[in-house]
């Protein structure tokens, strides 16, 4: 079994609490370190075992991730846990490389007028720059993980409708760089479950054995509904946030990532075990009501709890 099998086997789900990257990607105010390393080991004792823990950009542009390095420790110390983060040029790979976090995710446009109003660069630019960060992995003594995402896989925030096929080619593109596995990235929530699962279906069967990501914003209250449609067309690894944190300044009135405590309840309810304690997920919630009051929650179990005679307790 390869590293990124055993980190992401493909006979059971995994779920990515993405809150502490994606989450805080755009909040005015965002937890102190001590209170992220509290969330983190609130999480893991609850079951959690997949986080996305920051972002290597500059620190002054974007000081919620200014502590990176400390959270990649954080999860780095909890056994079993696996540490994410982003980095989108050679500067922040270098970064990350040196902070031996054990996976690196980055980014390409489905679309070129996204690319460069986004990141400034052509697709093909960021495909070589997904070429280049395999090359250093290869270089490097730890050898972590790389993830390529495509963002606006299921909608442009500029250009309207994605044709999949554009995706399909961009994945493929990936894979060849030499990527561990892709995700593709409903990033301003506009599809549905159809095109979620036709998407799904197309890219997993390209992946072949590596493992394939999707990652679901609730802008139009798909998310769950896109989530359920990804697991049924072979998916296997999903994103989330804790009370659904998050948002993307190309969507007004987005409500952010598709909610984690929801999704856990969604995979147990199709038969998929999570290993996740839903009660006490949900009560990590505090940590973020008392470090940022003014954050919107989301999420229908923080809302309504468990139904009747149902156990919190993941098997």
């Amino acid at each position: 079994m390869s590293r990124v099998q055993d980190v992401y086997p493909d006979d059971r789900v995994s779920l990515r609490e993405v809150g502490l990257r994606d989450g805080l990607q755009l909040v005015k105010s965002f937890p102190s370190t001590s209170a992220k390393q509290r969330w983190i080991r609130d999480e893991y004792a609850a079951g959690v075992r997949h986080f996305e823990v920051g972002s290597f950009l500059p620190a002054k542009t974007f000081p919620q991730f200014a502590d990176v390095r400390d959270i990649v420790k954080t999860v780095a110390a909890l056994p079993g846990a696996h540490g994410v983060a982003l980095a989108l040029n050679e500067r922040g790979v270098n970064e990350a490389l040196a902070s031996s976090v054990a996976e690196i995710a980055t980014v390409v446009s489905a679309t070129e007028e996204h690319s460069q109003a986004n990141a400034n660069r052509s697709r093909d630019s960021a495909i070589a720059n997904v070429k280049r960060l395999c090359e250093l992995r290869d270089a490097s003594a730890h050898k972590p993980i790389v993830n390529a995402a495509i963002s606006m896989a299921l909608g442009c925030s500029i250009t309207g409708p994605v044709d999949p096929n554009e995706v399909v080619r961009l994945v493929e593109k990936c894979l060849e760089a030499g990527v561990d596995f892709v995700a593709i990235a409903d990033t301003v929530g506009y599809a549905g479950p159809r095109q979620v699962g036709e998407l799904t279906k197309a890219v997993v069967r390209i992946a072949g054995s590596k493992p394939v990501c999707v990652h679901l914003h609730d802008t139009r209250g798909m998310g769950i509904a896109n989530a359920s449609a990804a697991l049924d067309a072979g998916a296997r690894v999903l994103d989330g946030s804790l009370g659904g944190l998050g948002g993307c300044p190309f969507a007004p009135g987005a409500t952010g990532n598709v909610v984690f405590e929801d999704l856990v309840f969604l995979c147990e309810s199709k038969g998929f075990l999570t290993g996740i304690d839903i009660e006490r997920l949900i009560a990590v919630r505090s940590i973020l009501r008392s470090e940022m009051p003014d954050e919107t929650l989301y999420g229908g179990l923080a809302r309504a709890g468990l139904p009747r005679g149902t156990s919190a307790k993941a098997a």
